[in-house]
């Protein structure tokens, strides 16, 4: 369990590293929370250039469960791409334990899992070097190159266990899911279970008795002009935008104020407002489909 008497899966709204998302997620009364450490490492070119951050403090002290993303896939397949060495990421490692150790993170963490790039092995290496170092909960993920063999080495390692949905969907492998995580289970009932990237209504019905998924579905308004909305999907010029804004406006200036942010314009305000209202809509239609999102 995640959380004490947990009785169903909990999607995790991500994004949380930017504080005004914390904002959108926190207004819909959303409970559980992700943020990647990727932009308070990047870029850092020694470990001591990675300072006290106090962001994860406000996540955790907003949230009822708060997962650390290791931020690997930018890292290594999204629009920032680059280096992959083994130098290089056990590098981003030590960075990873440096972040949380600077910013007294307590929650949960996903591993370096670069299984795809260095191999099985050296993601071994890794995991274990992260568990030896950090008293922090940490989630290992298992991937196609891991096979049988690994499966089951990394259900009698771990204690919390993800599977990649986007990878197994790339496959053409996404029915796997639900089979997967019934094997995990039948192996260790009392292991966790988290879906990566998976907001799949029947999916997540299906594997309600994971504990966790995450999400960055709610940020449709900002990211794409669309919206999810219980009766379907419609475009963000269809909401009454003067009510969107009126709804949610004294929330937004106190956050953007305490952010020092005091020029937020007319679009920035709407878009913010649509963000809360998609929390707020999506939290409830994941509680249909997987149960109490509270």
């Amino acid at each position: 369990m995640i959380v004490p008497n947990q009785e169903n899966l909990k999607v995790h709204f991500a994004g949380a590293e930017v504080l005004l998302h914390t904002l959108c997620q926190k207004e819909a009364k959303v409970k559980y929370s992700l943020f990647t450490v990727y932009p308070f490492i990047k870029g850092k070119k020694n470990l001591s250039d990675i300072k006290y951050s106090h962001i994860p403090n406000i996540i955790e002290n907003e949230f009822e469960h708060v997962i650390m993303d290791s931020g690997l896939f930018t890292l290594m397949f999204g629009s920032e791409k680059g280096e992959k060495s083994e130098k290089f990421l056990s590098y981003w490692t030590d960075c990873i334990l440096r972040f949380m150790d600077e910013s007294k993170y307590k929650g949960t963490y996903v591993e370096v899992d670069c299984q795809k790039v260095l191999g099985v092995e050296q993601a071994w290496k890794f995991r274990e070097h992260l568990k030896k170092n950090s008293n922090n909960r940490q989630i290992n993920v298992f991937h196609f190159e891991d096979g049988q063999k690994g499966l089951d080495r990394m259900i009698e390692y771990s204690d919390y266990i993800a599977l990649s949905i986007p990878e197994l969907r790339i496959l053409k492998k996404k029915d796997y899911t639900y089979r997967l995580a019934c094997y995990i289970k039948n192996k260790k009932p009392d292991i966790d279970i988290h879906l990566l990237g998976c907001t799949e209504y029947s999916l997540l019905e299906k594997c309600s008795f994971c504990s966790s998924s995450d999400s960055t579905s709610w940020m449709q308004p900002m990211r794409y002009g669309g919206f999810d909305l219980m009766s379907g999907k419609k475009s963000i010029k269809q909401l009454n935008k003067d009510k969107i804004i009126k709804k949610y406006y004294n929330q937004i200036k106190q956050w953007t104020e305490y952010q020092g942010v005091n020029n937020i314009t007319d679009k920035g305000f709407f878009n913010y407002a649509c963000s809360i209202f998609q929390c707020e809509i999506l939290k409830n239609k994941y509680g249909r489909a997987a149960g109490n999102q509270n």
